[in-house]
C-alpha cells in the first residue's frame, strides 16, 4: 500500500466563505451575546449597588444585539450562505440549519422579550440619558411575570445552544478540517489543516 492509502481521509474543504460584514457580524456578536450572558448573571446573582450598573449596561445591549441581529439576517436572507460540503451526513445538515434558525430566533426573542417584560413592569427601557424606547407590551403583573420567566428559560436555552455552536465550531476546525469552520473564520485558518 502506498502513503497516501493510509493517510487519514479529510473531507474537501467548503468552497466560499462568508462576506466580510458577514463574519464582522458574527465576531461582534459573539462578543456582545456572551458579555450580555454574563451580564444576566450577574443581574440575577447579586442585590448589590452592582445590579442597578449591571441592569444599565444589560437594556442598550439588549437593544443593540436586536438590531444587529435584524441587520445580520437581512444580510443572510439577501447573500446566503457558503454551501456545506456535500458529503456532509444529512442530520449534520439539518442540526446546522436548525441550529442557525434557533440562533437567529434567540437573538431577536430575547431582547423583545426583556424590552416587552419591562414594558408590562412599566419601567422604560432607556438607552442612554435622554433615550428612552416606547412600551411594546401592556403593564401588568401577570405578564410581567411571565415575561421574567420567559426571558430566564430561553436565557438558558441560548446559552446551551451557543455552547453547541462553539462545539460544532471547533469539531469542524480540529477533526473533520472540511471547511465550514473556515467560512466564517475572521482570518483564513489554513494552517488547522
Amino acid at each position: 500500500m502506498s502513503h497516501a492509502m493510509n493517510a487519514p481521509a479529510i473531507a474537501p474543504a467548503v468552497t466560499g466563505r462568508f462576506t466580510v460584514a458577514q463574519r464582522a457580524l458574527h465576531w461582534a456578536m459573539a462578543i456582545l451575546i456572551l458579555a450580555m450572558l454574563f451580564i444576566g448573571v450577574g443581574m440575577v446573582s447579586t442585590i448589590s449597588a452592582r445590579y442597578l450598573t449591571l441592569v444599565s449596561i444589560h437594556k442598550p445591549l439588549g437593544i443593540a444585539i436586536l438590531l444587529l441581529a435584524l441587520l445580520r439576517l437581512g444580510i443572510r436572507l439577501r447573500r446566503g450562505a457558503p454551501p456545506l460540503p456535500a458529503e456532509l451526513p444529512e442530520p449534520m445538515r439539518l442540526a446546522a440549519h436548525l441550529s442557525h434558525i434557533v440562533l437567529y430566533g434567540l437573538m431577536i426573542a430575547m431582547p423583545l422579550i426583556g424590552w416587552a417584560m419591562l414594558s408590562a413592569e412599566g419601567i422604560p427601557v432607556t438607552l442612554f440619558e435622554g433615550v428612552r424606547l416606547p412600551p411594546i407590551a401592556p403593564q401588568s403583573l401577570g405578564l410581567h411575570a411571565f415575561l421574567r420567566n420567559a426571558h430566564g428559560y430561553l436565557a438558558y436555552a441560548f446559552f446551551a445552544v451557543i455552547l453547541l455552536h462553539i462545539g460544532a465550531g471547533l469539531y469542524h476546525a480540529l477533526v473533520r478540517r472540511d471547511g465550514v469552520f473556515e467560512a466564517m473564520a475572521p482570518v483564513p485558518t489554513r494552517a488547522l489543516d
